[in-house]
């Protein structure tokens, strides 16, 4: 919860207008004191390369607060890149345990320490800053006045100061430490012995930087459009709540919730909110894996799929090609209900050793109905569209059993150590239900039919949940802001956070059209040359890739204005409703995202 609080904080420091409704010219205002912060912080002691930090899978991060008052902005903004935790040496300090602290900060390998000039001449603190230097990386920032820098020459580890002691250059300082900016200025003056003019370590930015929409020439009045469309969908009850979320340039310019959990009103919508992400869930998982397993030359796109799943040989799948599967063309049926031929043997209101496949709260499936039903049923599927293009979420059932045979390791765990850990992304992920507040999820269906309760943190899909929440076409939750560094990881064509998840050609093969049938990509779906369909948007380029989710999602990267946007909701609260499509919500706000930018050219 203090996380939470830390987050949306740091919304309305670094953001004012998206989340307080300030005027254009607050924000030009804004962003010139920030770059008079970005011209005189400056990066010390950076030998050893630690900054920016990079390896997070590698890192578990800690952030002590040695009297620093604008501690919750910073926390906040780190936050933002990765897992870090608060503590208040303050509190330790003040009851003469600062060894205490030592020990608790055993399972950290990653110290930062934010220091106000005045608490650099405590022999204490400087103390307990040596001795954390012995034990752990260590990344000190220090704000205030350039003359405190001198009790610091006995330090080998990095050191940021900042000459203001405010939220901004605690927002701008915290961005350093991750890379969300650049690192350019050199001290204007001599300090120390060690700490003399000119010196300062440059480095160029290598993650999201978190900003406002005049930082890329845009009026942030333009975006008011967005807060409209918005409230005419939560008014016409075509979902209760949504978040919108916009990265131009490699900069978050737009990241605003609106609404509601639920049309009661009762908790509104944050940014920092986990959504059920649907059929995103097949960009952002499983052919990711397969962009992977492919570049490593583990899995060969015109090789049939018998070749990986030995049951499909001898029948009539086994010539399906893996490139057909991906694109939609093996001929599979749409869907299968599996839920209707469940019968009230496969299931158990209890968990037993029998049951133990949880579905939702108080319903567990049989252990072995996957294998033993709901496979076989995908197995023995008729095969009547070879051939043509049929959107089908089978094919991600069976490109799911394909990686986890070549790889012998389960799907979920697989992308969660090879993207989302190293990519630093928190709440993206299966069954969140096991890791977060049920607060912080936003609920999907009440299902009256099936399990017969409101969906909160279970997927929504019923095929999904009933092999236990982890399916190659369902089953990811996320919040805006990690789904974005994942996609903008695509859009620099596969390189974040100083490191390289794909060769570039490796995105740009999958991501473009790959069918003479339809406007798929390789997993991805795309820009519809058709212009009466205008889709995604009605001023999309053609370069646009993505996809949407059942529940109310799409996630849309145009190359051609470097251009990430995202928006979540849960439209099927509390039941299923058409009218987000009908009202054409995702597509006219993206529109307004174009027309913005079309007004800087």
């Amino acid at each position: 919860m203090i996380k939470r609080v830390l987050f949306l904080l740091s919304i309305m420091s670094v953001s004012s207008t998206i989340a307080c409704g300030q005027m254009h010219q607050q924000n030009e205002q804004w962003l010139t004191n920030f770059k008079v912060i970005e011209k005189s912080c400056v990066v010390l002691n950076n030998e050893s390369g630690l900054l920016p930090v990079t390896a997070l899978e590698q890192k578990k991060i800690a952030s002590i607060d040695l009297g620093f008052i604008h501690q919750i902005t910073f926390d906040s903004i780190a936050n933002k890149y990765t897992n870090v935790t608060h503590f208040n040496a303050n509190i330790y300090a003040a009851n003469k345990q600062l060894n205490v602290l030592v020990d608790d900060l055993k399972f950290y390998n990653t110290i930062i320490l934010c220091l106000s000039d005045a608490s650099v001449f405590n022999p204490e603190v400087l103390k307990f800053i040596k001795l954390m230097e012995d034990k752990k990386q260590v990344i000190v920032t220090l704000f205030g006045d350039g003359r405190s820098l001198s009790q610091l020459d006995m330090l080998k580890s990095p050191v940021i100061w900042c000459p203001q002691h405010s939220n901004d250059a605690a927002n701008f300082a915290a961005q350093l430490i991750f890379g969300g900016v650049d690192a350019s200025a050199t001290l204007p003056k001599t300090y120390s012995e060690k700490y003399q003019k000119g010196m300062g370590f440059a480095y160029r930015n290598i993650r999201f930087k978190f900003t406002i929409p005049e930082d890329v020439g845009i009026n942030s009045d333009a975006f008011k459009a967005i807060d409209d469309i918005a409230a005419e969908a939560i008014k016409e009850k075509a979902a209760p709540g949504m978040v919108v979320f916009v990265a131009k340039d490699g900069k978050v310019i737009f990241n605003k919730a609106y609404g509601s959990h639920t049309y009661d009103q009762k908790t509104p919508e944050r940014v920092d909110d986990i959504f059920d992400l649907a059929s995103v869930t097949k960009t952002s998982a499983t052919t990711l894996e397969v962009m992977r397993l492919y570049e490593k030359g583990l899995l060969n796109l015109d090789t049939a799929i018998s070749t990986y799943i030995f049951n499909t040989t001898n029948t009539d799948k086994q010539n399906i090609k893996v490139k057909e599967v991906m694109l939609h063309q093996a001929g599979f049926v749409p869907f299968i209900p599996f839920y209707n031929t469940l019968k009230s043997t496969d299931f158990s209101r209890d968990s037993t050793e029998d049951f133990n496949v949880k579905v939702a709260d108080n319903f567990y499936m049989k252990k072995e109905y996957y294998k033993d039903v709901m496979w076989s049923q995908m197995l023995n599927s008729p095969v009547k569209t070879e051939g043509k293009y049929v959107y089908s979420d089978l094919s991600m059932y069976f490109m799911k059993e394909i990686v986890e045979t070549i790889t012998q390791q389960p799907l979920e765990s697989y992308v969660r150590q090879n993207f989302y850990e190293p990519l630093g992304l928190q709440t993206t992920g299966y069954n969140p239900r096991y890791k977060f507040l049920k607060s912080r999820i936003v609920p999907t269906e009440d299902d009256l039919t099936f399990r017969k309760t409101l969906l909160v943190g279970y997927v929504h899909d019923q095929g999904a949940a009933m092999v236990g929440g982890v399916a190659g076409h369902a089953g990811l939750f996320s919040d805006a802001t990690d789904l974005g560094a994942l996609y903008q990881m695509l859009l620099n064509k596969g390189t974040y956070g100083g490191k390289r998840f794909f060769k570039a050609s490796t995105v740009e093969l999958f991501t473009a059209q790959q069918s003479n049938l339809s406007r798929r990509g390789l997993g991805f779906d795309r820009w519809d040359p058709d212009a009466t369909k205008k889709y995604p948007s009605e001023l999309a380029s053609p370069q646009t890739f993505g996809h949407t989710g059942y529940t109310g999602t799409c996630v849309w990267v145009d190359p051609k204005e470097n251009l990430v946007y995202i928006l979540l909701s849960n439209r099927v609260n509390p039941q299923v409703s058409n009218k987000l499509s009908e009202l054409n919500i995702r597509p006219r706000i993206q529109d307004v995202i174009y027309r913005a930018i079309e007004k800087v050219k």
